[in-house]
């Protein structure tokens, strides 16, 4: 039998050879994080990683990692992903509770081994949980909590040891930056999905506004469209008609983006189905208001200027459901506002709306545009205004309406500088010759 100096020295091989182990699964689990980390493996991926790597080194039954997310003030901590040995269940949520309400106001490591008789963690009914022992460690980032992993049921005698808790808060430490780099990553590839989708969105929407002006004898034409975003809620369009007229129109959607984009389209669908109809301004309005109160929410609006172009008698008739007055100017530089019609589209179901017919005369020029024009801002936050659009109108009324759209456009970026344009901008001009 050996001697008691034997034994000792047996003992310390034996205690080397368990630090060995130890450091060697550390280091194996260290090797496989930072692999993960220089990869471009999805947080999904990562998670489940991490969650296989504590199972295998720890001998739990489960894992659960939850991450932190600031915008839900009521349940910040969310679990992601639970990992269990295919003898275990799923984790009861009011444990979860438990923890993280524990974990947030202490964050620091929770070692369990007696689950049922521990007061840090109370839990009524303990014995339908299937849990006894647990291990908590917080999820850091530089120096910030951004999760908790945590592993139930060590499945070897005498339950967690400080060893166990050293090993998980290596594997927390190196798995808080691989997680962060995968959810970095996740939320890059979903801009760059939603990037390609605003750009196609833009190209179709782009093909909804017409790509060159109509040639009518006697007039010249020209509508342009300058979107804040990729997608924009304002929009114009010329629709053909019966015996040589023209249906013009150019409306402005309530919001911006995505759902303004969705909301034009419909409005001009609707709009060029009344005029196909042959529909007068005044019907095609009301017409549409009724179909845009009724595919819409309430606080989804648009204002609206529609009018039917004559050219052989040289008048239209028109309707402005709300919007900015339309300026027409005469060949002598006077100006009148066009706003007879109704109050703005969607919001009432059934209202009555008013058009009136107004006489195009030799060198008059009509000039639709949308708010982005006037509510243009500059560094100080004044507005462009509609006064200084009738100055510069004053002044260009002489040129082609190509080349007063043109100044309109060049006059607002000066106006704005280095202001971001807001609102989109959009302009009509119709001049008789």
């Amino acid at each position: 039998m050996p001697d008691s100096h034997t034994q000792d020295r047996i003992r310390k091989l034996e205690q080397e050879n368990e630090n060995l182990r130890n450091a060697v699964s550390e280091l194996a689990i260290l090797n496989d994080i930072a692999t993960a980390m220089s990869s471009t493996l999805s947080l999904e991926a990562i998670m489940e990683l991490i969650v296989n790597k504590c199972v295998k080194h720890l001998h739990v039954e489960q894992v659960a990692i939850m991450l932190l997310d600031h915008d839900k003030k009521e349940e910040p901590l969310q679990t992601m992903v639970r990992g269990a040995d295919s003898k275990a269940g799923i984790l009861p949520y009011r444990l979860d509770a438990q923890l993280t309400g524990w974990m947030l106001k202490h964050q620091k490591p929770l070692l369990i081994n007696d689950l049922a008789h521990d007061d840090r963690v109370q839990i009524s009914r303990i014995d339908d949980l299937h849990v006894n022992s647990l291990l908590s460690v917080p999820l850091r980032l530089k120096g910030k909590l951004i999760g908790i992993l945590n592993v139930f049921n060590k499945q070897t005698a005498g339950g967690f040891t400080p060893v166990d808790q050293k090993l998980l808060a290596i594997i927390a430490s190196q798995s808080a930056q691989a997680i962060e780099n995968a959810r970095l990553y996740t939320e890059e590839q979903y801009l760059i999905q939603m990037r390609e989708e605003m750009r196609l969105a833009h190209s179709i929407q782009m093909k909804l506004m017409p790509k060159t002006a109509p040639e009518i004898e006697g007039y010249s034409i020209a509508g342009k469209n300058i979107p804040a975003q990729d997608v924009g809620g304002d929009y114009f369009d010329f629709i053909s008609m019966d015996n040589s007229r023209l249906a013009f129109c150019l409306g402005d959607i309530s919001g911006k983006g995505m759902p303004a984009a969705l909301l034009m389209a419909n409005l001009q669908a609707t709009i060029r189905a009344g005029t196909l109809m042959e529909l007068s301004p005044q019907k095609c309005v009301e017409k549409s208001n009724i179909l845009l109160y009724r595919s819409t929410d309430v606080n989804k609006f648009a204002t609206f200027f529609y009018a039917i172009l004559n050219p052989l008698k040289h008048e239209f008739y028109y309707c402005n459901a709300g919007h900015n007055p339309i300026f027409k100017f005469a060949a002598d530089g006077s100006y009148e506002r066009l706003q007879t019609g109704g109050t703005i589209m969607g919001i009432v179901e059934n209202l009555p709306y008013a058009e009136e017919k107004i006489q195009f005369n030799p060198g008059d020029v009509l000039i639709l545009y949308s708010d982005g024009v006037t509510e243009a801002t500059n560094a100080a936050e004044q507005d462009f205004d509609e006064f200084q659009l009738i100055d510069l109108l004053q002044r260009e009324r002489h040129n082609t309406p190509q080349e007063i759209i043109k100044s309109i456009v060049q006059a607002v970026e000066t106006f704005s500088g280095d202001t971001p344009q807001d609102d989109d901008i959009t302009l009509v001009i119709i001049k008789r010759e």
